[in-house]
């Protein structure tokens, strides 16, 4: 009974829910089914989130566009306030650029200036080197030393001062300028205000500049004490010269300047030049070879050297016994041993103001050095020159024989002051003294 009581209430089906649709005659029914409740209720529970949503977004969209607007007016600030200070960076490094340019480029006119001036200096030197030089003071090797920098051997070219620095002076000041760090174009905000200040291209230029102007300062000091030296020398020299002039009361030649006269000058004014202690130094010197040139050309025309080296001396200036009368007589020149035919040469530059028979000197020549002094030379087999005739120390004036009051062939050489016949000796002995200074 109980089983079959179980079996009624478990066994039982559930009731179908049907609904019931009329309209006027007709009746529908549809039976609701447990999924079509199920996929209702989700329909429904679907709608009703999306709804929620939709509100949602309706009342909080002004807050979310408002938002958004912030947030992008703050971004377009800040992108603003970076260009800004990109900008500001970029300005103040192309100022630095700017004078850091115009300092490289008053360095260069500096430099050019000290070239032009140590070319047109070595101009100058070039002439007086050459006149020290022929004047026994130096030669090319003591030569002053040239101009030598980075920016050496270059005509300077005022169209590009910098373009003219050749020889790879440029390149070399360049790739100084061109050592280091560039500063950071973009750094970040915090240090846009400030940027630390490392060394510049200016800086740098600066640097490698003084090197170059302190090094062409060591060229012109030592073309200055160069030029001292010569200075020196030469009046050293002019007055050994000068001495040796006074004690044969020979006029000493002085250095002089043209007389000005000013009854009859004139001309519109103009400030002097610079009044450089280097071409001081170059106006002494000049003034110094003028007048060692002035005593040493006056030297050189003088009979100051021997007319015979080599030759043994027969029979020297002064009293001695005639080898005619045999009774003593004055001996007025030196007579040297020569080979018949020998050729004679005069022992200073001169005029010939006498060429012949002249008595007892048998065939003769004088010859006119200046200043009042005159040479002979007597006994020559021939004569081969001719009065008025300009002769040199190497022209041949005549051939060695024994004509006139002679007993062999020999050279009479003789030297005469105011027409009056001096020792040879004394002017052969000063020569000696001025070999240094004379050619």
């Amino acid at each position: 009974m109980n089983s079959g009581h179980q079996h009624r209430v478990f066994g039982r089906r559930a009731q179908e829910h049907i609904l019931i649709l009329a309209s006027g005659d007709k009746v529908r029914h549809m039976t609701v089914r447990p999924w079509m409740a199920a996929l209702a209720f989700c329909f429904i529970g679907v709608f009703s989130i999306g709804y929620l949503l939709a509100t949602s977004y309706l009342v909080l969209r002004d807050d979310l566009i408002g938002a958004t607007m912030a947030r992008q007016a703050r971004m377009q600030h800040d992108y603003e306030d970076r260009i800004a200070a990109l900008r500001a960076q970029v300005d103040r490094i192309t100022s630095r650029q700017l004078l850091d340019q115009q300092v490289v480029e008053d360095k260069v006119d500096k430099l050019m200036e000290q070239q032009m001036a140590l070319t047109s200096r070595h101009g100058k030197l070039d002439n007086l080197l050459d006149r020290a030089e022929s004047s026994g003071l130096t030669d090319r090797d003591g030569a002053l030393p040239a101009p030598s920098s980075p920016a050496q051997s270059y005509a300077p070219d005022t169209k590009d001062k910098r373009a003219s620095l050749t020889g790879g002076g440029i390149e070399a000041i360049e790739k100084q300028l061109a050592i280091g760090a560039p500063a950071d174009a973009t750094p970040d905000n915090s240090t846009l205000a400030y940027v630390p200040s490392a060394e510049t291209v200016g800086d740098r230029a600066d640097r490698i500049f003084s090197n170059v102007t302190l090094s062409l300062k060591g060229v012109e000091q030592d073309q200055r004490n160069r030029v001292e030296q010569l200075t020196s020398d030469a009046g050293t020299a002019a007055n050994a010269i000068g001495n040796v002039l006074t004690r044969f009361k020979i006029p000493v030649p002085e250095e002089t300047a043209a007389r000005q006269d000013d009854d009859a000058v004139g001309g519109p004014y103009v400030e002097p030049e610079s009044n450089d202690d280097f071409n001081n130094s170059l106006a002494a010197l000049d003034g110094a070879l003028t007048r060692l040139e002035a005593v040493r050309s006056t030297a050189e025309s003088l009979p100051f050297r021997n007319p015979a080296i080599g030759k043994d001396v027969t029979s020297p200036f002064g009293n001695r016994r005639d080898p005619f009368l045999g009774r003593l007589a004055l001996h007025s020149g030196i007579d040297f041993r020569f080979s018949p035919g020998e050729k004679i040469r005069p022992s200073a530059p001169g005029k010939v103001i006498s060429a012949g028979w002249t008595g007892g000197y048998g065939n003769m020549v004088e010859v006119d050095h200046g200043n009042g002094i005159s040479t002979r030379y007597g006994h020559m087999s021939q004569v081969l020159v001719k009065v008025g005739d300009t002769v040199g120390r190497s022209d041949v004036i005549g051939l060695a024989g024994s004509t006139g009051r002679s007993t062999g062939t020999h050279l009479h050489y003789e030297v005469r002051q105011d027409g009056h016949a001096v020792d040879p000796v004394y002017f052969m002995n000063a020569g000696l003294k001025l070999a240094t200074y004379i050619k």
